[in-house]
Parts: C-alpha cells; structure tokens; sequence
C-alpha cells in the first residue's frame, strides 16, 4: 500500500480531493486529512443487513443539538457522526480512517467503511463512546484522520452505491 503524503497530498487537495475545511493549515497533515464533526446523531430505529441489499433497512436517527457554546455531552454509546468535509476520490485512489488519537484517549473511537475509488460526498461514520463517563465533543472538533491509498492500478468500476453525492 502506497500512501499519499506531503506535497502530493497537498497538491491533490488543491486539485479537489477534499474541500470545504474549516482550516487546511491544521487539518492537512503529513500522511492524511484530519475530518471535522459537522453534526452528530443518535439511533432511534433498528436496522437491517442482507446479502444483496434488497432487504437492507438504514436505521433512524434524530440530531442531537450543540449546546450555546457549541458542545455536546455523550453518554456511552454508539452515534452517527457527519464531517464538514467533502471528499472526492479518484479512480486511482481509495481512502482508509484512523481516530485521532485523542479522541481514543477519552475512551472513544470511530468505526469507518472504505472510501471507495469515484466515491465523493460529504461521508458518515460510527462515534462509539466506550468511557462510562461519557465524553464531550465540540462542533467542528477533529475526529478521524483520513489517509489516501494509490491504487496498483485505476480502478475498472468505481462507486455507484446509494451513499454517492450523500450529505450534498
């Protein structure tokens, strides 16, 4: 796996691989992108997961409002979590996603798919909040740092999944 770094990364970044952040000289780092919470939401529904996605069900979710000064309180459990950012991946690349590591030293995480070749929007992923105390999170707080992978070559199917162009 070959990753994209540095100046090739920033480069990229200027061509349009990931927009609308709220500040690149802080979230562009030397292997990745560090992504931004934009809102953040709890389960109300259970879902459902087939083979063939014929039978798949999304589970619900209701946004859970920032306080006045922008931060929210949360208790052990799992949450939908929406970045600022929007990524647009090239049919040479994938993407991969890492908690920050200070997210996992107050005992949360973040649970994330691939980010496939051709996939762009503005992406979802799982907040899991392990520490039984909670945890308290600010809007626009960064949480996960995306790396982008070159591909051995460009890819012969890109995505076209119900998630393309999401949170547009």
């Amino acid at each position: 796996m070959v990753v994209v770094a540095d100046s090739e990364l920033k480069e990229l970044i200027e061509r349009g691989l990931v927009q609308d952040m709220i500040d690149s000289e802080v979230q562009v780092q030397m292997c990745g992108v560090d992504l931004t919470l934009k809102k953040i939401e709890r389960f109300t529904s259970a879902g459902s997961v087939d083979y063939d996605n014929k039978e798949r069900k999304i589970s619900k979710t209701e946004e859970i409002p920032f306080d006045d000064s922008g931060w929210v309180s949360l208790k052990n459990g799992a949450y939908m979590v929406t970045f600022n950012e929007v990524v647009s991946i090239s049919p040479t690349m994938a993407a991969l996603a890492r908690p920050r590591s200070s997210l996992l030293r107050n005992g949360a995480t973040m649970e994330t798919a691939l980010w496939d070749p051709g996939y762009r929007g503005r992406s979802q992923s799982l907040l899991v909040v392990h520490n039984p105390s909670g945890i308290k999170v600010k809007k626009n707080a960064r949480l996960m740092q995306l790396v982008f992978c070159r591909l051995s070559e460009v890819a012969e199917k890109v995505y076209e999944g119900i998630y393309q162009g999401e949170n547009l």
